[in-house]
């Protein structure tokens, strides 16, 4: 079992997403690259703690590899815009990826390169990639949000067109319940 950790906006609809894919085993929101020891998300939402809403996903890299989690990172989510997610608008909704040591992040950057050389994007990656952030996991109310919520509004409007997004481009990489 790997780990790694992505921020492409709302943790709810990037939790929503990995919790779909074939061998993530466990996906987890929190928050990371901040100052604030064991930051609440009242705390993050004022955006002066630093961190990012993020998710920690567990997988199998027998079944799924990190390349292919890459792909479904940048393109369930919009890697060009800074510090925001559609309405989502602050420093905690920025896109980043945490990787756990340097072969991962070396990883990351040629794969952003690779996007960029294909200009798979209109304008250019601003997703930030670090090594070896502090996770803090979210409070529970914030845990499994989409499953346990999927009449809220903000679930309905924004969360489903993104799993719908997921499911068009990756049918092949959607766990069967």
């Amino acid at each position: 079992m790997k780990k790694i950790y992505f921020g492409g906006g709302c943790f709810w609809c990037t939790e929503a997403i990995f919790q779909r894919v074939i061998g993530v085993k466990k996906v987890t929101p929190g928050y990371m690259g901040g100052k604030t020891e064991n930051p609440s998300y009242k705390e993050i939402c004022t955006g002066e703690t630093g961190h990012a809403e993020v998710i920690e996903v567990w997988y199998d890299d027998k079944i799924i590899d990190f390349n292919t989690l890459l792909s479904i990172f940048f393109n369930t989510h919009d890697p060009t815009t800074k510090n925001r997610q559609g309405n989502d608008i602050g420093t905690q909704y920025r896109s980043i990826i945490i990787c756990n040591d340097k072969a991962e992040m070396e990883t990351t950057n040629l794969y952003i390169k690779k996007l960029e050389n294909e200009k798979a994007f209109n304008s250019k990656i601003v997703t930030q990639i670090s090594c070896n952030e502090k996770f803090y996991i979210a409070e529970t109310d914030h845990l499994n949000y989409y499953n346990e919520n999927k009449n809220q509004l903000y679930c309905r409007l924004v969360i489903e067109p993104k799993l719908k997004k997921f499911i068009s481009r990756f049918k092949d990489k959607l766990r069967v319940k």
